[in-house]
């Protein structure tokens, strides 16, 4: 049984994106106390997991979706992703403004995939 594209392109792009959330903001929490260098270095190790993630996903995505509908599937689940992550580990109080930003994703997955 063969996995769908977009299962395989959006499971990878997912995966892909909580450890991006998790290099580029995680270490404003755990690492605040280290220096800038010690975080950066932490973050390029993490971010290794990212890209050998969201390469595939992109590669894979690719043989049916066009750039910009990968561009824009990346932008939906990179919002989908780091607002659980904002409010949840980094104790951010939840804004209606993620409600806005997502209804503008929203928007722009419609335009992008409508034709």
């Amino acid at each position: 049984m063969q996995i769908p594209v977009i299962v395989q392109t959006v499971g990878l792009l997912v995966l892909s994106n909580v450890f991006m959330t998790v290099a580029w903001y995680g270490h404003l929490k755990s690492l605040n106390g280290k220096a800038w260098y010690i975080a950066a270095l932490i973050s390029w190790s993490i971010a290794l997991f990212e890209y050998l993630l969201q390469v595939p996903a992109n590669r894979i995505g690719y043989t049916q979706y066009s750039l910009a509908q990968l561009k824009i599937m990346q932008e939906a689940i990179t919002l989908t992703v780091f607002v659980p992550f904002a409010m949840f580990y980094m104790n951010q109080p939840f804004k209606l403004d993620y409600v806005w930003a997502g209804l503008c994703l929203v928007g722009a997955v419609y335009f992008i995939f409508r034709s």
